[in-house]
């Protein structure tokens, strides 16, 4: 087993890392940005040093960097958490090329799976079924059209490179699909510097659901089960659980061994997701591989008892996959919830600042990962996910329950947060009745009311504005002042008041 780790990420999932490190007594060490120097993750380490300034392209993803620390200061392998360098096959072929240890898949996995074209030929190579679409990337307007024909509208345009929705457009008829295809390029090309686009059959509504993996460097492959992630914002997951509500045993066994097959085939080793959409149905196609710890891994280990992190570590490190498939079990439900620093009611903008208050969640079932302390300044360069938390209860009901009353107690102040979004998510009979899909946030959860007490103060703002515009006290910009008698109904300053009372209705 290794003495010393490198950890070449920040934030929550450094955290989970340095924790699993230090459980199983393996010095951390922790690499940040000038942004990041009194981060959680800094703090926690044995050992932190400094990769750069704050923008991640001159820090986080400077590889030749993170790998110079790693050798100067003795540590013997690099996990690169997710996000950044964890899905950047160079960056894989460099530490081993140093003489490190890569804790995680082998870099040509990384590499074959990194396309969204070559990860589609694999898993039709394994016999698991693939979504409808082009098997090349298209490079005119013509080609894509005549794609979208054979196939039939609607159909969805995606970038063969990178993740996370860029460069993915869905296309409702031929009328859009020159502007699409502009944007969808355009969004790739800047993104992943590669504007390589395919076309794929639209599933309407879909669910997505994935399987998690974990297999070693002796040719052991197991899955640990499926995990539903279909309330998404901007194709991006913000709501988790496992198992899923409609998954049946016997199609958990079906989707498991697709999986199992795919990596397989692929040489895999260490964790991996096998990404699926299920149609309404419930015939499921492959979406793609993740080759990289997931977000959302807690909910998997809440349901098996399998630690994923040291997992990985003892995988790295040569020892042979400890569990068969029969070892496998799946107790009770869990949830997870990622906490984003984003303003919800104003189309989730990030929202940097001092936490001037924090207090976390606890009691049975709940569990939070968390990059974030009073006082700590949420930066603005990075991914704005500042926390997760996760319950487990022995039916989903009591893991949406433990949710509830976990958020109600959760509390950070001084950004504005997703925790009451996802509040509203827990309460809706939709998620409670696991009538979910990729469109749930856009199509079936109602929008956020105005608390009373704003509704009340913008009642009040109007009534005041409409007392002092009537004595003459205001004129709106371009009307006649108002003069005795006068009702000024349509002035602006009225109209303002009225617009912003009724946008809270």
């Amino acid at each position: 087993m290794f003495s010393k780790v490198l950890v070449a990420n920040r934030g929550e999932i450094a955290v989970r890392l340095i924790r699993a490190l230090r459980e199983m007594e393996i010095e951390a060490v922790a690499i940040y940005s000038e942004a990041d120097r009194d981060a959680l993750h800094v703090r926690f380490a044995d050992e932190a040093y400094c990769v750069g300034p704050p923008p991640s392209a001159e820090s986080y993803l400077v590889g030749e960097r993170i790998i110079e620390i790693a050798r100067s200061c003795g540590a013997e392998a690099i996990h690169p958490g997710y996000g950044f360098l964890a899905e950047n096959a160079e960056f894989a072929h460099q530490v081993e090329a140093a003489g490190l240890v890569w804790i995680g898949p082998p870099p040509s996995a990384i590499e074959l799976m990194g396309s969204k074209l070559a990860g589609r030929r694999a898993a039709a190579e394994a016999e698991v079924p693939t979504i409808p679409g082009s098997e090349t990337s298209l490079e005119d307007e013509s080609a894509v059209a005549a794609e979208a024909e054979r196939l039939g509208y609607p159909v969805l345009l995606k970038a063969d490179f990178g993740g996370g929705g860029k460069g993915m457009r869905v296309v409702e008829s031929e009328e859009e699909l020159a502007s699409s295809m502009r944007a969808a390029r355009s969004e790739a090309e800047s993104a992943f510097g590669n504007s390589s686009i395919y076309v794929e059959k639209a599933i309407v509504a879909p669910r997505h659901i994935e399987i998690q993996i974990l297999g070693d460097r002796h040719g052991n492959v197991i899955h640990l089960g499926e995990r539903e992630c279909s309330i998404q914002r901007r194709h991006q997951k913000v709501v988790e659980e496992a198992p899923s509500p409609v998954v049946s045993e016997s199609m958990r066994e079906a989707m498991g061994e697709a999986a199992v097959r795919l990596a397989r085939g692929v040489g895999y080793h260490s964790c991996g997701t096998v990404e699926f959409l299920v149609d309404q149905g419930g015939k499921f196609y492959f979406l793609e591989m993740n080759t990289r710890l997931q977000v959302e891994h807690p909910v998997t280990e809440m349901i098996t008892g399998v630690d994923l992190a040291k997992a990985m570590f003892r995988v790295a490190a040569g020892e042979e996959l400890w569990l068969r498939q029969e070892d496998i079990t799946w107790q009770g439900h869990s949830i997870e919830c990622r906490i984003y620093a984003e303003d919800p009611d104003n189309n989730f903008l990030p929202s940097p600042g001092v936490i001037d208050y924090y207090r976390s969640a606890g009691g049975p079932g709940v569990r939070e990962d968390s990059g974030i302390y009073e006082g700590y300044e949420v930066p603005i360069y990075y991914d704005p996910i500042i926390a997760k938390l996760i319950t487990w209860g022995a039916t989903r009901e009591e893991a949406i329950e433990r949710m509830s009353r976990a958020l109600s107690e959760y509390v950070i102040s001084g950004v504005k947060t997703t925790v009451h979004f996802h509040q509203r998510v827990m309460a809706s009979e939709a998620f409670l009745e696991g009538r979910l899909s990729t469109e749930f946030i856009d199509k079936v959860l109602e929008p956020a009311p105005v608390p009373p007490s704003e509704i009340d103060e913008i009642a009040v703002v109007a009534a005041v504005l409409d007392v002092e515009e009537r004595k003459g006290a205001f004129k709106a910009p371009g009307a006649p002042a108002a003069g005795p008698g006068a009702t000024s109904s349509g002035s602006a300053w009225r109209l303002a008041g009225r617009r912003e009372a009724l946008r809270g209705w």
